[in-house]
């Protein structure tokens, strides 16, 4: 098919959404935005960080890490497949192919929900809405490791996993940087891929058990040497990567408290809308066009890379 008449058909896939979902949209936009204060604002700022690309990231090369430990294989391969079966679904098949633009930029004529926008500080994203990646980040590495936990009966902690991946999805819905819609899709998406992630997971550890010179990876003999007594040979490891997870939540985290507010550069687009993207700064992929500052999407427009 002509690349031009695709970018066509695909362009109002966004716009139908939005326009059999706009009733459902709106009213949860006005749920979301009738229980705003300052410290569900600061709830909310937590939580999505959970799906930021800033924690996603290194929570990857923490699985990486992990698969070289007998003992957390399966959470090291889980997290690997979750997040990259989530990554490509989302960013590379569905959001190009849908096309939706986000909240902030549609519905700017809405005096209301321009309003909660602003009080929760005008966070911004640089691409398209559906479905939302921070709820898919935060389902995939949810469901992977719920269902890991609970695959070896440990019930309690298991259920942390799904109720963070909710309350992130919620936040995206509360910061309104995404529709309820775009949240729900992301949700079905990183289930999906936690699923799958988790049972390909146990067939790589069935491999590694069956392949002797693979299974003889473990570094955990490095830690029990730290166990002098060697009652616990675990409770090292567990600490080092629970102060780990825990460092990388504050290194995502502690950026974000300066994200938003009316003193972002946003992206220079003004026909349709004024886009409230944030704008490609410092990016050398993304250079100045006529001397003005565009985010990724209408960069990419305006440069002709689409076509």
């Amino acid at each position: 098919m002509n690349p031009i008449l695709l970018a066509a058909a695909t362009e109002t896939l966004g716009t139908k959404i939005d326009e059999v979902f706009k009733a459902f949209d709106l009213w949860v936009f006005h749920f979301f935005g009738s229980m705003q204060c300052g410290f569900l604002t600061a709830v909310a700022k937590v939580f999505t960080t959970f799906g930021d690309e800033a924690f996603v990231i290194p929570m990857a090369i923490l699985g990486i890490v992990l698969c070289f430990f007998k003992k957390t294989r399966k959470y090291g391969f889980a997290l690997i497949f979750a997040i990259a079966i989530g990554t490509i679904v989302t960013n590379v098949v569905v959001k190009p192919m849908a096309l939706r633009v986000r909240p902030y930029n549609t519905l700017q004529s809405n005096a209301e929900y321009w309003g909660w926008y602003v009080g929760v500080g005008q966070l911004s994203e640089s691409d398209y809405s559906f479905p939302s990646g921070h709820t898919t980040a935060a389902f995939e590495m949810g469901i992977s490791m719920f269902l890991c936990f609970m695959s070896e009966k440990k019930k309690k902690i298991a259920w942390i996993f799904p109720c963070i991946a909710i309350c992130t999805m919620g936040s995206r819905v509360y910061l309104m940087v995404h529709y309820a819609t775009d949240v729900l899709c992301g949700l079905v998406v990183g289930t999906c891929a936690g699923v799958i992630a988790f049972f390909l997971s146990k067939l790589v550890c069935k491999i590694f058990e069956k392949v002797k010179f693979l299974d003889a990876i473990d570094c955990d003999k490095l830690f029990k040497k730290c166990d002098k007594e060697d009652k616990h040979p675990y409770k090292w490891n567990k600490a080092i990567i629970c102060v780990a997870i825990l460092a990388l939540f504050c290194a995502a985290f502690i950026p974000s408290l300066s994200e938003g507010g009316a003193d972002v550069i946003r992206c220079a687009y003004n026909q349709e809308y004024d886009c409230q993207n944030e704008a490609r700064l410092d990016d050398e992929k993304y250079p100045a066009i006529d001397g003005k500052r565009y985010c990724k999407i209408h960069w990419k427009q305006l440069s002709g890379e689409d076509e």
